[in-house]
């Protein structure tokens, strides 16, 4: 049913269990996976940052984005599923609006992706491009939220303590 699987990953937790689960799929459906990671060159303009400095920054993030893209790219070929891998970049435009355009022009038939489920004022101000790939794509999404690791859920319970919530 689904033969073109796209997987934005930024090699976070949440986006890992997203390429899991897209890999598990793959391999059930015998379908490929392009693993997706967006660089928004405009973090690297800043009022702060002038010229070779900028351009450190915006080597360090595409090269950055390779790294992820490589460590995804090596766990799909090592799960036996075909794969190709895209950095794509942007200059001040969403994550989610790179990878409903990447969705298209790859022709892909689900795209998979981890999200945060992040719920009220956290949502509204940090936004969710998981959110805005549901809402404007134009294949089938499948949104994985990922349990809390449990690095993640110790630091929590810390400043939970230390702050007496």
């Amino acid at each position: 049913m689904y033969k073109r699987i796209l997987v934005p990953v930024d090699g976070s937790h949440t986006a890992n269990a997203g390429l899991r689960e897209a890999v598990k799929l793959a391999q059930e459906q015998d379908a490929q996976i392009l693993v997706v990671h967006v660089v928004d060159d405009l973090v690297a303009v800043s009022p702060y940052l002038y010229g070779s400095l900028s351009q450190n920054v915006l080597n360090q993030l595409r090269a950055n984005g390779q790294s992820v893209l490589t460590s995804a790219q090596a766990y799909v070929d090592k799960a036996g599923v075909a794969v190709d891998a895209w950095l794509v970049q942007t200059c001040g435009s969403r994550a989610g609006e790179q990878i409903i355009k990447t969705a298209n022009e790859w022709a892909a038939d689900l795209i998979v992706c981890g999200t945060h489920g992040r719920r009220g004022l956290q949502r509204v101000v940090m936004g969710s491009d998981a959110e805005y790939i549901l809402r404007q794509s134009p294949v089938p999404v499948l949104l994985v939220r990922a349990t809390e690791s449990q690095p993640a859920a110790a630091e929590r319970r810390e400043r939970a303590a230390a702050t007496g919530s």
